[in-house]
């Protein structure tokens, strides 16, 4: 999973062990070789998946990390991108790959713009966030766009009930909570608290309008159905 260029596991043990905020700064120079990097191959289909929703001026990348998701931004928007995140590590190593981008110091449950851009994109950072979060969460994000501007975030499928993915996500959240109740700071990090139905319906209260639509570069499962879709959230005019 990780490469020699990555974080050692006394690093990796010492970031789990300490607050968010401070675990990404830990990690921020050795981040973009971890495999909990949103992959080139997401943002990629992501990019293509966006092109057509637009045209869109200005974008906002909600916790930004080292600046993954700039690069979709930078693809499908007119005019100035910025990234917001909470770690001084992350936002270093962001500025260094894309100097040109506006990049804010900020969390994300408070966000300091007025209503300022036409799309807000997030990668991968929905775990950090509890569920009765969320709803700040998306309420800032509307707060910060324009009306009609968009919101949108790749959401995989489930795995299914009963495999190896399923049991390891859920051994994961299993030892995170357990993590959590005997340790202090807390480090928030869970991968099945971010359920579409939930976060449909968090949204649509917050003031969006919601559609799915499907990453057909990432393909389709057994079933049909789509491996990862794009949740567009389109704030309402007013």
């Amino acid at each position: 999973m990780f490469t020699p260029q990555g974080p050692s596991l006394r690093e990796l043990t010492v970031q789990a062990l300490s607050s968010v905020e401070h675990g990404y700064d830990l990690l921020a120079d050795t981040f973009d070789a971890t495999p909990f990097r949103t992959s080139d191959r997401l943002l990629t289909a992501v990019t293509h998946t966006l092109e057509p929703l637009g045209p869109f001026d200005t974008g906002l990348d909600v916790c930004c990390g080292t600046g993954a998701g700039l690069g979709v931004l930078r693809a499908v928007c007119a005019g100035r991108v910025t990234g917001v995140d909470f770690s001084t590590g992350m936002l270093a190593r962001a500025r260094a790959a894309h100097p040109t981008a506006d990049l804010v110091r900020a969390d994300a449950l408070a966000l300091p713009f007025a209503p300022a851009f036409d799309l807000a994109v997030s990668f991968g950072a929905f775990g950090h966030f509890l569920p009765d979060q969320q709803r700040t969460l998306f309420a800032q994000v509307h707060a910060s766009l324009r009306p009609g501007g968009t919101f949108a975030f790749p959401l995989p499928a489930p795995p299914p009930v009963g495999s190896r993915l399923y049991w390891t996500l859920w051994a994961f959240d299993a030892t995170m909570r357990a993590r959590n109740a005997l340790w202090r700071p807390p480090f928030v990090m869970y991968y099945r608290t971010f359920r579409l139905t939930d976060v449909r319906t968090l949204l649509e209260n917050t003031g969006f309008d919601v559609s799915l639509t499907p990453v057909e570069p990432l393909g389709r499962r057994a079933d049909g159905s789509p491996r990862c879709r794009l949740v567009v959230a389109r704030k309402r005019a007013e």
